[in-house]
């Protein structure tokens, strides 16, 4: 069977949340193809020592995308055309943002993602795919199982080990966490296993409710521990009232700089007096954005870390004044 393939010209600024919103779209698989440099740890995923000279980096990224041909093409489309034009209201550049239509030979999509998913570790966890065996000499690793499928991370990404390493850091035993853009639910289990409370987490995507419900399982989190509700917390105030107000003591948010701005002062709202907001997502050449915003909105700033490229900013919610 042939696959309706779309190719979306835009920018390497803009490739990661037009993705996200492609994925909100209905769209379950994407390739993205740009001329960024490889990271030493994706150098070191996929075995490489040495590469082959690489052209400089133009900013151009090609998204593309495969439906199948008895899917609505027009619907799909008509959902991304909208998403470019929301993002372009934010003031990120999607470029062209043109959109070619051509066929491909059908592909197991599905499963094809797994031969590039390997056991890695952030610090003593050891985070691994459930067809993995665990290694006798991980042992008294935390074991954390994550199988990601089409649509979310694995916890490889700079992002998500900086958040947590920060999770890590200010978490205690009667955590409460509020989990923003869960995804995989990965940095949610990992709170758990180290003893907090409960958590709590939002998506923007559908897919997130299987995805979590799976690598809850597998982790075996205690059913009640954690809850997960679709919607936008940043303008819903359905999803608001469903989250709670002042009663969490970590809010963590590993999501793009361009959508922190906004979320920061709603975050402000859920947050115990005194309670830890973590940040990450953010590039390098946005950090100073996602500082100013989160002083702006009357946080403390505590620390900015950095893996690679990419930066985590961490800060407190100031305690009320008491009165005498």
């Amino acid at each position: 069977m042939k696959w309706n393939k779309y190719t979306l010209k835009t920018t390497t600024e803009a490739e990661d949340i037009i993705s996200s919103m492609m994925m909100e779209a209905g769209i379950e698989g994407i390739e993205i193809e740009d001329k960024i440099p490889l990271s030493e740890r994706d150098k070191e995923q996929m075995f490489v020592d040495i590469l082959p000279d690489m052209p400089k980096d133009d900013g151009v990224a090609y998204i593309s995308f495969y439906l199948e041909p008895e899917m609505d093409q027009e619907a799909v489309l008509s959902k991304v055309r909208e998403g470019l034009k929301e993002i372009q209201t934010w003031g990120l550049s999607i470029g062209e943002g043109t959109v070619t239509a051509s066929e491909t030979e059908d592909k197991d999509w599905i499963n094809n993602w797994k031969e590039y998913f390997h056991q890695f570790y952030v610090d003593d966890i050891l985070i691994k795919p459930s067809w993995e065996e665990t290694k006798p000499e991980d042992q008294d690793k935390l074991l954390i199982q994550i199988d990601p499928g089409t649509a979310f991370g694995t916890g490889m990404h700079e992002t998500t080990q900086l958040c947590i390493r920060q999770i890590r850091k200010y978490l205690t035993k009667e955590t409460k966490l509020l989990d923003v853009g869960t995804g995989s639910g990965i940095l949610s289990i990992i709170s758990l296993k180290l003893g907090a409370k409960q958590a709590k987490g939002t998506d923007l995507d559908p897919c997130a409710v299987d995805a979590v419900k799976e690598n809850l399982e597998v982790n075996n989190i205690e059913p009640g521990s954690f809850e997960l509700r679709i919607g936008n917390i940043i303008d819903d105030r359905d999803v608001e009232d469903w989250a709670g107000y002042e009663c969490y003591d970590i809010v963590v948010a590993n999501i793009l700089a361009e959508v922190l701005v906004p979320l920061t002062p709603v975050v402000l709202k859920h947050l115990k007096p005194g309670g830890i907001y973590i940040t990450s997502g953010i590039i390098d050449d946005k950090e100073e954005l996602v500082v100013n915003t989160v002083k702006n909105c009357g946080f403390e700033v505590l620390e900015v870390t950095y893996q690679g490229e990419w930066v985590s900013v961490t800060a407190r919610r100031p305690f009320k004044n008491r009165r005498n």
